[in-house]
């Protein structure tokens, strides 16, 4: 494991130079920042007119600005990982140091991991904020199984970002592949379930938004949990063998 770490401390601190890493992160801030602030004066305006609207139960106006922007950064943060080890040509420095095919890939999609991890906590502002602005204060539990759904779910996307980053030279197509990727399990998973009656059950269990959308809710189910899991483990599989299939090239 030490090794592990050794990368994904290396990733982790690279990502504190990268342009891309900083845009990421201004952009999910400002994004939840800028919707919440229309929602605290959206509630204010009813007040002044005399209508007092429900308090929010939960941070989502956070959460669920935060997961879709995880479409576009997931894809952004993992296009460089082992694609610019490919074409720096510093992979075969790495594939012949000391360090197994899936310590690479783990320390990568690590390193990614923890720089996200880093921006949903300072996200926290807004529900510590929220829960002090509305009464009796917001559901705590349900914040907490969203933000559960959101790591979870980042931890998935990023391993399928690490996956394609292993199997292409080129940044930008492993950028689209994995945009395409994502999206399809975001939104169109769930779509061959009208047509397809007998295997329903199995197209919307692919369907990510179902599974997030549930913990969102403050239901954290073990289906979920396991489905995001094992994307991630999947992913990070597809990634460790693209490296091994390339180490033997």
């Amino acid at each position: 494991m030490r090794n592990v770490w050794t990368i994904a401390s290396r990733e982790y601190r690279h990502y504190f130079l990268s342009p891309v890493a900083y845009i990421v992160a201004f952009l999910i801030l400002m994004l939840a920042g800028t919707l919440f602030v229309f929602q605290i004066q959206r509630t204010q305006s009813y007040i002044y007119q005399g209508y007092y609207p429900p308090a929010p139960t939960a941070a989502s106006s956070v959460i669920n600005p935060t997961a879709f922007m995880m479409l576009f950064a997931a894809p952004a943060l993992t296009m460089r990982l082992l694609s610019e080890e490919h074409r720096s040509g510093t992979i075969e420095l790495l594939l012949t140091a000391p360090v197994k095919d899936w310590e690479l890939v783990v320390g990568k999609w690590l390193g990614a991991f923890l720089y996200m991890l880093t921006v949903f906590v300072i996200t926290l502002i807004i529900p510590i904020v929220l829960n002090r602005l509305v009464e009796p204060g917001i559901d705590v539990k349900a914040t907490l199984a969203g933000y559960i759904g959101l790591i979870l779910l980042t931890a998935a996307f990023l391993a399928i970002g690490t996956a394609f980053s292993a199997m292409f030279n080129n940044q930008f197509a492993s950028f689209f592949a994995t945009l395409i990727m994502i999206v399809i399990l975001w939104w169109m998973a769930a779509w061959p379930a009208n047509a397809i009656q007998n295997a329903a059950s199995f197209f919307n269990y692919l369907h990510a938004y179902a599974h997030f959308d549930s913990m969102v809710k403050g239901s954290i189910a073990l289906k979920d949990i396991v489905y995001f899991l094992s994307l991630t483990v999947i992913g990070l599989f597809v990634g460790t063998t693209a490296i091994e299939i390339r180490r033997w090239q």
